[in-house]
């Protein structure tokens, strides 16, 4: 990509992955689309361009170097046998990959071999069966699957799961340990070398991670307090700490983790915090 090309990037144009990756991007201070209809979107502020594809199309896009980087499925990656890697796993989608069969039937690993298993993910079944020395016949199916053993297309399947719920309802039921676990990531060719406009996807996309992740969480201590205090609130890297005017008592800010909020300052308000404070984050870089 030279200087004067913007960076392209995949996002998906639907599903369980198209909205969440479009407002990531969009908290990372690009522009997103407005009509879903939309398939390519110009964001010259940025040095951009958007191309919304089918998910499982965009690892094979993004290996042939047609496109710079791609948000996808890590599942849908390693299905696609594209060459493409992951460089940032981005925290959302997640999903497990697992093997069923009829309720109250024998269910091991060893049962597969030379079984008929259905899936909508054949390349990851292939390669995990490999990987196990299972030989079994591969059944191709598109969309749900949960019928293949009822209707004699399959002795079991090997699909993406929750809770289990709809599989119960087929009669079925898991076994074995997971075939894989996956989750949204932002990808690129395989051995593409980085250039600047990645670089600072990549940054941005970390930021807006972090942001959702912490919180900043202000208080006021007195002195002799504050180390008490700051090893509950050690920071990202570490807090700042500001007398007050007041003397013998200072001021702390810290980074904390979001979900742990209420219980920090329940412990700071023990050891004798005061003026306790939480404000969101909404970018950062560190």
């Amino acid at each position: 990509m030279s200087a004067t090309e913007p960076l392209r990037v995949a996002v998906p144009n639907k599903g369980s992955l198209s909205e969440p990756a479009s407002e990531m991007l969009r908290e990372a201070g690009y522009r997103q689309r407005a009509d879903t209809r939309e398939l390519v979107l110009q964001d010259p502020d940025n040095g951009a361009e958007f191309f919304f594809l089918r998910p499982r199309d965009i690892a094979l896009y993004v290996g042939s170097g047609r496109l710079d980087v791609g948000i996808t499925g890590e599942d849908l990656l390693l299905d696609s046998g594209a060459k493409a890697e992951v460089i940032l796993q981005l925290g959302f989608a997640r999903s497990t990959f697992r093997f069923a069969a009829s309720t109250g039937s024998s269910k091991s690993l060893e049962d597969l071999r030379g079984r008929r298993v259905a899936t909508a993910y054949p390349g990851l079944l292939a390669h995990y069966l490999a990987e196990q020395g299972i030989e079994a016949e591969v059944i191709r199916l598109d969309g749900a699957v949960e019928t293949a053993v009822r209707l004699g297309v399959a002795d079991a399947i090997a699909d993406v799961v929750e809770t289990g719920t709809t599989l119960r309802g087929a009669g079925l039921e898991i076994f074995g340990e997971p075939l894989f676990r996956s989750q949204a990531a932002l990808i690129r060719r395989s051995g593409a070398v980085a250039s600047a406009a990645v670089e600072q996807l990549l940054r941005r996309l970390q930021g807006v991670m972090i942001a959702r992740q912490y919180v900043l969480m202000d208080y006021d201590i007195a002195d002799h307090l504050v180390e008490r205090a700051v090893a509950v609130t050690p920071g990202f890297e570490s807090p700042t700490v500001s007398p007050l005017r007041t003397a013998g008592w200072s001021a702390v800010r810290s980074m904390v983790p979001r979900r742990d909020t209420n219980r920090i300052m329940d412990e700071l308000w023990e050891i004798g915090a005061r003026a306790i404070l939480v404000t969101d984050i909404h970018a950062c870089r560190l």
